[in-house]
């Protein structure tokens, strides 16, 4: 996963992350589900690994400034919906230490003419039973919310993307 030190598991899920970070890692996981903080629980104990898990909202979060070396968020914005992109991405950059670095895994709308084919017959499904939408395109308020793209790339086809980004200087 490329992240070490304190690392913030935003939207930590059941927990799916946990085996990826390293072990000498300090991980915090956040969500707003009770029943996905049951089920980290429960991979936690499976996994026998050491994870503080917390039911937080990603946009008021009661960490302070430059908690974390790492923010880790997998498939959180897509359930988030656009008026709450950029108030859980300045909070994200606000708990992020000034040099360290946010990974974001995203779904992305394809390019290719079946696959957005497919994705839109879906998309009422997925919001449904997800909540998620396919076309967040949240790095599109990484500027407004102080946050510098490093990278961009796409880990399966043109519809999970994984982005990079670090903390811009405060002026």
């Amino acid at each position: 996963m490329g992240v070490k030190g304190d690392v913030l598991d935003a939207g930590v899920g059941t927990g799916r992350n946990f085996i990826h970070y390293p072990k000498d890692s300090k991980v915090t996981g956040i969500d707003l589900t009770p029943a996905m903080l049951a089920r980290a629980r429960w991979r936690k104990e499976q996994l026998g690994i050491n994870v503080d898990l917390y039911e937080m909202n990603v946009m008021e979060m009661d960490f302070p400034d430059d908690s974390f070396d790492a923010v880790v968020s997998t498939f959180l914005f897509c359930v988030l919906d656009d008026e709450h992109q950029l108030p859980a991405l300045e909070e994200i950059r606000r708990v992020c230490r000034p040099d360290g670095e946010i990974h974001i895994l995203e779904y992305s709308i394809s390019k290719s003419p079946w696959r957005r084919f497919i994705m839109k017959l879906w998309a009422p499904w997925v919001r449904f039973a997800y909540g998620a939408e396919f076309d967040r395109n949240t790095e599109q308020y990484f500027d407004a919310a102080g946050l510098e793209l490093v990278e961009a790339k796409y880990l399966h086809k043109d519809i999970i993307k994984l982005l990079v980004a670090r903390p811009l200087p405060n002026d």
